[in-house]
């Protein structure tokens, strides 16, 4: 019977979210814990389910996820990879196979390339000769020392994301085979200067998913092992913050090179259509004000999934300023807020700022008289993944027109679980606020008559050559408009264990 090790670390960053975060934002697990996650749509999840059909001996060791925030604390990275180090080491003994679950766009104080370590960290722990296959995220940042520590790894096909648990699958089945059946494979990286954002994401209806059907084919066909085009997280500033092509092949050099450049030369031509189309705020109220259906407005440069801060009232108070009369519900991160709500309770009348909590330089605060409509604890699930959420003491404020959802911490705000969970249905608003840059169709787009892209500041704002990177390898499109591409392959080889790069 195989053993397998599993071992997960997730977080995505904003390096331009002013606010740190730290070891307290990661929800840790450890040993037979991990076994929670099983039927849950994650990589985790996903995976348990092929290992467990297979037969397999699981020796879960770490597991530490965060949701997105600005930058890891050197002191928190410290004790999170001291403990995921440790938890390793304790089990590594009589091991046939180790499956690792990242995001791929974590970032530390004093550690850049924090799943690097991790995998190089597993690879010293594990010897050269076992198999290690990880899953990531297509936002993740794939770099040159994580792919020389790998034998092979699934890459998400989907945005806005919903097959957590099928990548987690493709992963395991991956890992199974090489383990079964070891052999030398070559993965073949094709580095793309361009970061991307916007609508020709949605791989359901944009150029970027006609690329990753392209991706899935080469799986399904045989003619690759893994394949899939990777677009970083634009926010997360480190020195390999690029797009990236991968294609990993069974002892086929020259397969894993010639479809990796093929899809390089499919994506460079398209970068241009694959950014942000935005509409100034105040042409995006004039126009709802004079619309009668419902209307959304997407406030990505605040978006927590990304790694913002959540505390944007820049909308708010814009639509206050130019006297909108219509029905607004907006979410917030106000922890000020919220306790004010929770001291004076239910049906109270407080006077009070909102928003700029954490971000105060880009969001003034702004002065509100509200009543307390409601209280929660903040405990939510998504809807997709349905995997908990806990935004602490939340509160629901209303004032004038207008209805927003205080919470204490940040947590993804992709879905409507939060406005859910303190009984708002969103269809009984004119104009709803989503700090995030898309959600799935049927959440909002499907009902509503327009959906605004607004071009405010912040730490996520998909107006890219604005925020400000300082760090990541340049000429990069559309930091610099004139980007030459001439595509080559990297190709990593390996025989049963990593052998690094050529």
């Amino acid at each position: 019977m195989a053993r397998i090790m599993l071992v997960e670390c997730m977080q995505e960053i904003s390096s331009f979210n002013p606010m740190q975060s730290d070891y307290d934002a990661f929800a840790v697990t450890r040993g037979a814990e991990l076994f929670g996650q099983s039927g849950l749509n994650t990589g985790l999840g996903g995976a348990l389910d092929v290992f467990r059909a297979a037969g397999a001996d699981l020796v879960p060791t770490y597991s530490a996820k965060a949701g997105s925030a600005g930058l890891l604390c050197a002191a928190g990275w410290k004790q999170l990879s001291s403990e995921l180090g440790q938890a390793v080491a304790a089990a590594m003994q009589d091991i046939d196979g180790i499956y690792v679950s990242l995001h791929g766009a974590m970032g530390a104080d004093g550690e850049l390339d924090p799943e690097g370590w991790i995998l190089t960290e597993v690879r010293r722990l594990a010897g050269p000769d076992l198999p290690i296959v990880i899953s990531l995220d297509l936002h993740g940042i794939l770099t040159d020392r994580m792919l020389k520590q790998i034998n092979g790894l699934a890459i998400y096909h989907t945005y806005p994301h919903v097959d957590f648990a099928s990548t987690g699958a493709r992963a395991a089945r991956l890992l199974l085979h090489l383990m079964d059946q070891p052999t030398r494979t070559t993965i073949a990286r094709v580095v793309i200067p361009a970061l991307v954002r916007g609508d020709e994401l949605i791989t359901k209806s944009g150029c970027y998913g006609d690329m990753i059907r392209e991706c899935q084919r080469i799986e399904r066909d045989g003619t690759a092992m893994s394949a899939g085009i990777m677009i970083g997280n634009p926010f997360t500033d480190v020195p390999e913050l690029c797009s990236q092509v991968i294609v990993m092949t069974r002892d086929d050099e020259a397969t894993a090179q010639a479809e990796a450049l093929r899809l390089a030369h499919d994506f460079w031509p398209q970068r241009h259509r694959m950014q942000g189309k935005f509409i100034t705020l105040d042409r995006a109220i004039s126009q709802a004000a004079t619309m009668t259906g419902p209307v959304l407005f997407t406030d990505a440069a605040d978006a927590t999934s990304s790694g913002a801060t959540g505390d944007s009232n820049l909308i708010l108070n814009a639509l206050r300023d130019a006297g909108y009369t219509k029905r607004v519900l907006c979410q917030i991160v106000d922890p000020k807020a919220a306790r004010a709500a929770h001291a004076a309770g239910v049906g109270a009348v407080i006077e009070t700022t909102l928003g700029g909590q954490s971000d105060a330089a880009r969001f003034p605060p702004m002065p509100v008289t509200a009543r307390v409509k409601l209280l929660s604890d903040g405990q939510a699930k998504l809807e997709t993944m349905r995997s908990g959420l806990d935004a602490g003491p939340t509160a629901v404020l209303t004032y004038g027109n207008t209805t927003v959802v205080v919470m204490t911490r940040s947590v993804s705000l992709f879905d409507r679980a939060m406005y859910y969970s303190v009984g708002i249905d969103p269809t009984d608003y004119d104009l709803i606020v989503v700090k995030s840059p898309h959600t799935e169709y049927h959440m909002f787009d499907q009902w509503v008559e327009k959906n605004f892209n607004i071009d405010i500041p912040g730490a996520t704002s998909a107006n890219l050559p604005t925020l400000g990177h300082t760090i990541c390898a340049r000429p990069m499109y559309p930091l610099d408009p004139d980007v030459t591409f001439a595509p080559a392959a990297v190709l990593y080889c390996t025989n049963g264990g990593a052998q690094g790069s050529r």
